[in-house]
């Protein structure tokens, strides 16, 4: 699936709930079904500057994709960045850059979240599309 085909799909899914608790249980529950990052990558490097809570984020290279991992110590950063992760992983560099985020604005992620989230949200994002630059620049 394409970058836009996912972000749609997300989107038609946050549609179905009625108010927010029911899309931060969604959340939640996203991040419980998140692939557990290898210990070894749970490195200081790998720890995303400006989330409030721990994010460790590592990516690795697979068949031209970048497939990524990553771990929160706290319930809703986690399921974020499942909700990321579902849309960036698996995906190449160029698309990755080449991606609006306006999708978590149609779902009203960012005005749900509290300033400190929201800039982790960003900082999340900012650092998976770091990981496609260097790639690209290999």
């Amino acid at each position: 699936m394409t970058i836009k085909e996912i972000q749609e799909e997300i989107i038609d899914e946050f549609s179905m709930f009625d108010d927010w608790m029911e899309r931060y249980e969604y959340i939640i529950d996203l991040g419980k079904s998140l692939p557990l990052i290898d210990s070894a990558f749970k490195l200081d490097e790998n720890l995303i500057k400006g989330c409030q809570s721990k994010v460790w984020l590592h990516s690795e290279l697979q068949n031209e994709k970048l497939v990524f991992t990553a771990d929160s110590d706290a319930i809703l950063t986690k399921g974020i960045v499942a909700l990321l992760l579902r849309v960036f992983s698996n995906q190449k560099a160029e698309d990755i850059l080449n991606a609006d985020t306006n999708f978590i604005d149609q779902i009203g992620l960012k005005e749900h979240l509290s300033p400190t989230r929201a800039n982790g949200l960003v900082s999340m994002i900012k650092q998976i599309k770091m990981y496609a630059i260097a790639l690209q620049a290999k």
